[in-house]
C-alpha cells in the first residue's frame, strides 16, 4: 500500500510545483526555496544526532514555541532542527528563534527526498505536532534508527473516520510511533483504534494551555490600546474567505448602537490582506492598516496585516471572536484570548478544537454564534453588560489556568526518548 502511495507522490510532483508557483502570485515566498521541498542541495552530515521538531504553519509554530524554548534550555548540546511547510510558519520560526535553531522546510512525502533529508540532518528523535501523520516520514524515521514521537496530538472525529478508511496504510504508520502524547482520553482511544500501541499513548492535555503572557507582550498591548482610545473594541481573529463579510456585517450592526466601535480584523493568511482591505472599503467603512503604521484612533476597522502579533492584539481588545468557525474550517486557537481574560466568541464549526471549546463552554467562558446576526447580538449584549463581560472573561481564563501542565509532561517524555536513543 505504501508503495502505491509513494508512486502517487512521484506522479503528483509536477502539480505540486505548479501549485507553489500559482500560490506565489499572491504570496511570493511560495516561489522561493523550492529545493528544500525535495531536500536537494544539502550536505550529508549537516547536523549530527539532532532533535527534529516538525510544525506546519504559524499556529503550530506558536503553540510549539514554549516547547522549543525549553528544549533549547534543557538540551543545549543537542542540535535542534525545526521544520515547517509554509512560508508564514518559516517566518515565525526565524523571528522567534533566529540562529538558535536550524530551520528548513519539511520535504514532501517522496522517499528519495526523505532519505536525503535524514542523511543531512541525522535526527535521533523526530517530534511531529498535532496531526502531522505522514507514512513515508514515519517509515524513514524508523529506517534511520531514530525515535518517533507525536506531541500535542489531536484527532477529530472526521479525521478519525477518514484514517480508518485506509487501514493498510495507517495501521503500520501508527505502530511505528514510540510515544504519542495526545490531548484527551478520547483522542487516545482513537489513536489506539488506528493502530498505535496502547502502552505508548499518553493523554497529557494540550500544550496550548501553557502559554505565557510575558511583559513585552503586555506592554505592546497596552500601548496599542492607548493609541485606540476609550471606545468599544472587538477583534475578529484568523478569519477566512466567506467569514470577513459576516464579520463586517456584524460590525455594522454594532456601530448602529455604538458609533465609535472599532473592529480589529486579522485575516488568517497574509496573501489576503489587500483583498480584505478592499472589502472593508467596499462596505464603506474607514480602515487603518497596521503594516502602514496608520493610526487606529479614527478608523472603524483596524486591519492587522502583520504577522506574529495576534497574541498581543487580543490584549488590546475588549471582546474576541475567533475565526475559521463561521465557515467549515474547524476553528482556531481559543485559548489565546482566554488567557487575556477576554470573553471568547466563536462560530459553530469547531471540530479542530472540540475538547477545548467544551471546557470553555462548560465554564461559561464561550459564546457560540451561528451567523452575522447572532454575532452582532452577542457582541452588543456583552458590550452593554460589563459584569457579564467580566465574568465570562474570568471564566475563560480560569480554564486556561486549570489545565496547565501538558508542557512539563511532554518534556519528560521527550527526555525519556532521547535517553533511550543516546
Amino acid at each position: 500500500m505504501r508503495t502505491f502511495y509513494s508512486l502517487l507522490w512521484y506522479l503528483l510532483l509536477p502539480f505540486l510545483f505548479l501549485r507553489l508557483w500559482l500560490r506565489g502570485r499572491k504570496a511570493p515566498a511560495y516561489r522561493q526555496r523550492w529545493k528544500e521541498r525535495m531536500a536537494w542541495g544539502y550536505r550529508p552530515g549537516t547536523l549530527r544526532r539532532s532533535l527534529w521538531v516538525h510544525a506546519v504553519s504559524v499556529g503550530e509554530t506558536l503553540a510549539a514555541a514554549p516547547l522549543i524554548e525549553r528544549l533549547l534550555a534543557d538540551h543545549p548540546q543537542t542540535p535542534l532542527l525545526v521544520t515547517t511547510t509554509t512560508p508564514t510558519g518559516s517566518e515565525r520560526v526565524k523571528a522567534l528563534f533566529g540562529d538558535r535553531v536550524t530551520h528548513v522546510y519539511c520535504p514532501w512525502e517522496v522517499p528519495s527526498a526523505l532519505k536525503r533529508f535524514f542523511r543531512a540532518f541525522d535526527p535521533q528523535l523526530v517530534v511531529v505536532l498535532e496531526t502531522e501523520l505522514w507514512p513515508n516520514l514515519c517509515a524513514e524515521t524508523k529506517r534511520h534508527g531514530a525515535r518517533l514521537m507525536l506531541m500535542n496530538g489531536r484527532l477529530s472525529e472526521n479525521s478519525f473516520r477518514g484514517y480508518r478508511k485506509l487501514p493498510r496504510l495507517v495501521r503500520p504508520m501508527m505502530a511505528q510511533f514510540d510515544v504519542l502524547a495526545v490531548q484527551t482520553p478520547v483522542e487516545a482511544e482513537r489513536y489506539v483504534a488506528l493502530g498505535a500501541w496502547p502502552e505508548r499513548v499518553h493523554a497529557i492535555g494540550s500544550v496550548k494551555f501553557d502559554m505565557t503572557l510575558d511583559e513585552p507582550v503586555r506592554q505592546k498591548a497596552a500601548a496599542l490600546r492607548a493609541d485606540i482610545g476609550a471606545r468599544p473594541v472587538w477583534i475578529a481573529a484568523s478569519t477566512h474567505p466567506g467569514e470577513d463579510e459576516q464579520v463586517l456585517a456584524a460590525h455594522r450592526d454594532v456601530m448602529a448602537r455604538h458609533d465609535d466601535a472599532l473592529l480589529v480584523l486579522v485575516p488568517r493568511h497574509p496573501e489576503r490582506f489587500d483583498d480584505v482591505a478592499s472589502l472593508v472599503r467596499q462596505q464603506q467603512m474607514t480602515v487603518a492598516r497596521r503594516s502602514a503604521a496608520e493610526p487606529p484612533a479614527q478608523a472603524q476597522v483596524y486591519l492587522a496585516d502583520t504577522m506574529g502579533e495576534l497574541l498581543m492584539l487580543f490584549g488590546a481588545a475588549d471582546l474576541a471572536f475567533v475565526g475559521g468557525s463561521l465557515v467549515p474550517v474547524g476553528g482556531h486557537n481559543l485559548l489565546e484570548p482566554a488567557a487575556w481574560q477576554k470573553p471568547v466568541l466563536t462560530g459553530p464549526h469547531l471540530h479542530n478544537f472540540t475538547a477545548i471549546s467544551q471546557l470553555l463552554d462548560e465554564a461559561g467562558g464561550l459564546s457560540m454564534v451561528n451567523d452575522a446576526g447572532a454575532l452582532a447580538t452577542t457582541l452588543l449584549a456583552l458590550f452593554d453588560d460589563a459584569a457579564r463581560c467580566r465574568a465570562q472573561g474570568e471564566a475563560a481564563a480560569g480554564v486556561v489556568e486549570a489545565n496547565r501542565g501538558a508542557l512539563e509532561k511532554g518534556l519528560t517524555l521527550i527526555s525519556e526518548q532521547l535517553t533511550v536513543n543516546s
